[in-house]
């Protein structure tokens, strides 16, 4: 967990080999993704710092959370389904505002977490020592880079003071449990990696032997749904606990009512390999827990992300078990509409929007590349397809065309002043299709129509009677 752009799915990169952070949409982590590290990989990094330890587990299940602001939601689950977290925390930057937010989540839920301090390959001058131990690259640095990198450290331990929490070195902590361990680490050159792996493997198996322990029960959460070629809409889950077998029954919470089906297919990414990215998968008869699975089933397409996956057992009463599904589809239906955030949009030549999404704990959770969708309410003029997007910041960023507009579900030319619609914007160029809310655009920020001398003569020629003399005085100003 952690702030936007601090290293989080780039750590995991380096640890996997992979490049799942270059193929993000503006580099940024729109989905929860999730990756097995089997003990004998883990083996294989931290040989290096030669501790003699054996590893009880049987690996590490890692779930990579959204840094960005607009998936709060998101990262709450996330850090629901967790033993352990890891902030990571950018050296050059402190604690942000996703760093404290991804931090009061861990306070609330009582998740113990290790905190990584990326990005030490940014130090002037750092000298280089790919996948090393971070105490042997430390003792191969300057005398200027230490003295950088410790007045870093020092301010970084000091903003954690301000909110509460002792922090140190891990290989200086003489209060573990009390006093938060701080791993340096670079998920370019990969120092600090085998640190990292080994303290999260020894921190678990030292201190949550019981909350490890595996039982029969059943835990299971939907991270994602999502349709995948050849398999259908599947769903991905973190199995927390119990085992799933090919052809049970299953119940899920949906938008129209608890989906009961029986499992087709359940597949599984290779080792050290990323749920959501497509590629080829593990096919199992039945998974123990803990693992990242995507099951394959009929009626799957209304499933709510964050809810539980029920498993029927011979003796268990279905009826009660839907009722138990819908439970937190109800929670989250019953505070959609009523927050009153959103996006200040003009999302046509003549008005402005007002965005009624609010992403909640609501399927809707996923910003992706192209389009961007939003829910809007029409507070004056009226609303076109084809209307140009922009954000005027230091310049004027354009974010793409309305491409759609739906009233109550159904597809509309135009809506005006008074009006409820939800309204699809698509990138027009590649550069427009990297803009995103909360990156290049804020809730706070007011979204306009781009004007251009074209835009007023399509006005003049075919929408005179529309146009009012208030509107071409706001237009020209």
């Amino acid at each position: 967990m952690g702030h936007v752009d601090a290293g989080k799915t780039k750590l995991l990169d380096c640890i996997r080999g992979t490049h799942v952070q270059e193929g993000e949409a503006g580099g940024i982590t729109q989905q929860i993704g999730a990756t097995y590290f089997p003990a004998e990989n883990i083996r294989e990094r931290t040989k290096e710092l030669k501790v003699d330890a054996k590893l009880n587990v049987p690996g590490l299940l890692v779930i990579d959370t959204p840094g960005h602001e607009s998936f709060t939601k998101l990262r709450s689950r996330g850090s629901g389904l967790c033993d352990l977290a890891i902030l990571v925390v950018d050296l050059m930057h402190g604690l942000e505002p996703q760093t404290i937010e991804s931090l009061n989540l861990l306070k609330s839920g009582n998740t113990d977490f290790v905190i990584a301090l990326n990005k030490v390959d940014r130090l002037y001058e750092w000298k280089t020592c790919p996948n090393a131990p971070i105490g042997k690259a430390i003792r191969q640095q300057s005398k200027d880079v230490l003295t950088e990198f410790n007045m870093r450290l020092t301010q970084v331990i000091t903003q954690f003071k301000e909110q509460g929490l002792n922090t140190e070195l891990y290989y200086k902590n003489k209060e573990m449990g009390e006093t938060y361990n701080i791993v340096p680490t670079s998920a370019i050159s990969g120092e600090g990696i085998p640190d990292l792996l080994l303290l999260l493997v020894q921190w678990a198996q030292k201190t949550m032997i019981k909350s490890l322990t595996y039982n029969e029960e059943v835990q299971c959460t939907i991270l994602e749904v999502k349709v995948d070629e050849g398999h259908g809409t599947t769903i991905d889950v973190v199995l927390v606990n119990g085992v799933l077998r090919e052809g049970d029954q299953i119940v899920v919470g949906g938008m129209h009512g608890p989906i009961v089906t029986s499992i087709r297919a359940l597949l599984t990414p290779h080792p050290m390999r990323e749920v959501r990215v497509k590629g080829t998968y593990l096919h199992h008869k039945e998974i123990k827990a803990a693992q990242c699975i995507k099951i394959a089933a009929q009626g799957l397409e209304h499933a709510i992300p964050g809810a539980n996956l029920y498993d029927v057992g011979p003796n268990d009463d279905t009826e009660v078990i839907k009722k138990s599904a819908m439970d937190y589809v109800h929670k989250v239906m019953s505070r959609i509409g009523k927050s009153g955030k959103g996006v200040c949009v003009q999302a046509s030549t003549l008005g402005s929007l007002e965005a009624l999404l609010d992403f909640l704990e609501t399927p809707a959770v996923n910003i992706p590349k192209d389009p961007i969708i939003l829910g809007v309410d029409v507070v004056k003029g009226i609303v076109k397809i084809g209307t140009p997007i922009c954000v005027i910041k230091s310049e004027v960023v354009d974010i793409g065309q309305v491409a759609s507009i739906e009233n109550n579900h159904k597809p509309v030319d135009s809506a005006k002043k008074g009006q409820m619609v939800a309204i699809k914007i698509n990138g027009s160029n590649p550069e427009e299709q990297q803009k995103m809310l909360g990156r290049h655009f804020e809730e706070k920020d007011l979204l306009l129509s781009k004007i251009s001398r074209h835009s007023l003569d399509v006005l003049k020629a075919y929408y005179a009677d529309e146009v009012s003399t208030e509107d071409v005085r706001l237009l020209k100003e």
